[in-house]
Order: C-alpha cells, then structure tokens, then sequence
C-alpha cells in the first residue's frame, strides 16, 4: 500500500459522499419546498419535511456505496442516526436563525445548509457513523 492509498480512498469517499449527498440534498430540497408551497408550512417545517424525505437515501447510499458497509447494521444505523439527528438540528437552527430571525430568503436559506450541513456530516460519518471498528486482534498488532 502506497503512503497515498489512505488519501486516495479519502478522496473516492469523498467524491461518492457528494454524489449521495446530492441525491439525498435534491429529495430535502424537494420535499422542503413542496411542504412550504403546497402546505404553506414555515421554514423549520419544511425542512423537517425535507428532512425525513431524504434521511432514507442518505444512509442507504452512504452505508452502500461511500463506505462499503452493511446497510443492515444496528450499532452503525444509530451512530448514523445521531450524526444524521445533529445534522437536523444544525440545519433547523440555521433555517431559524437565516429565515425567521433574520428574514433572508428561503432558497438561500437552503444553500446556505447545502454548504454547511454536508461537510460536517462527511467528516462525522466517516470518523465515527461508519468507521470500522477495530477488532482486538486489530489493536494488538497496531501496537507491535
């Protein structure tokens, strides 16, 4: 293994994060907004609504295909589940703040949480929602 091998895996779990965050990031964004339209829901509850649309996608995609873990996981769906709940309320506190408190717009609202939210979440999830734990053959040979 090269001293870069860590680094490009980094990367490639990066690039994949996105392309799950996206998908997942369209279905809130859709589902927020069609809760604030159809609904005439305010903007914590829209994005509540956007929330729970897309927190399914979220860690299928990122259990699957960023980490390669088992979707079907107890302990790592409710590390998820914590990450994923910080997430909300990280993004219902900035819906707050932006759109109620002080009047910007929803849309740019939403981009500023499209921003924000994911790079913590990448970071989170991949230091501890989905990382492997270390069995104890694992450590003892980390310590010779």
């Amino acid at each position: 293994m090269t001293p870069l091998a860590p680094h490009r895996e980094t990367i490639r779990q990066g690039g994949t994060f996105l392309a799950v965050g996206l998908a997942a990031t369209a279905v809130h964004a859709l589902g927020a907004t069609a809760a604030r339209i159809a609904l005439h829901a305010s903007a914590v509850a829209a994005t509540t609504a956007g929330y729970l649309c897309a927190v399914g996608v979220s860690y299928l995609g990122n259990a699957r295909f960023t980490f390669g873990r088992p979707a079907l996981h107890g302990a790592q769906f409710a590390r998820f589940l914590v990450v994923s709940l910080f997430g909300l309320a990280a993004n219902l506190a900035i819906t707050h703040w932006l759109a109620d408190r002080l009047g910007w717009p929803f849309p740019a609202t939403l981009g500023v949480i499209v921003v924000v939210i994911p790079a913590l979440s990448f970071a989170a999830a991949k230091l501890w929602a989905f990382a492997i734990p270390l069995s104890p053959d694992r450590i003892e040979r980390g310590r010779g």
